[in-house]
């Protein structure tokens, strides 16, 4: 018997993917130029990022009109793209982003 993804599993799927293909960007100073360059097509936070970094991200999403969407805890993003203690990842590629945006509605 086959079990049925969960929405959440297909979300950090899509995230390895991008990541595999080498489409993501991570730490903070790397997603804001990127964000700034029109390099980000869609951010993910975690649920669990500190206010300041939160404020920060979302402040420059708006400025430069890159969506973002808080998804699940720190831990999970982090094992998701293979990295330890990260709270956001910038998705650069335009299908990724799309993908992940209509698993996220």
């Amino acid at each position: 018997m086959v079990r049925a993804l969960s929405n959440e599993q297909k979300i950090l799927n899509m995230v390895g993917l991008a990541t595999r293909a080498q489409r993501i960007s991570v730490g903070e100073d790397q997603i804001i130029k990127d964000i700034k360059q029109g390099r980000a097509k869609l951010l993910l936070l975690a649920n669990d990022i500190g206010y300041q970094t939160h404020k920060k991200m979302t402040d420059k999403c708006q400025s430069y009109h890159v969506p973002y969407r808080t998804v699940m805890n720190r831990d999970q993003l982090s094992h998701a793209i293979g990295k330890s203690g990260r709270v956001a990842v910038a998705i650069t590629d335009e299908g990724f982003a799309n993908k992940l945006s209509s698993l996220l509605d």
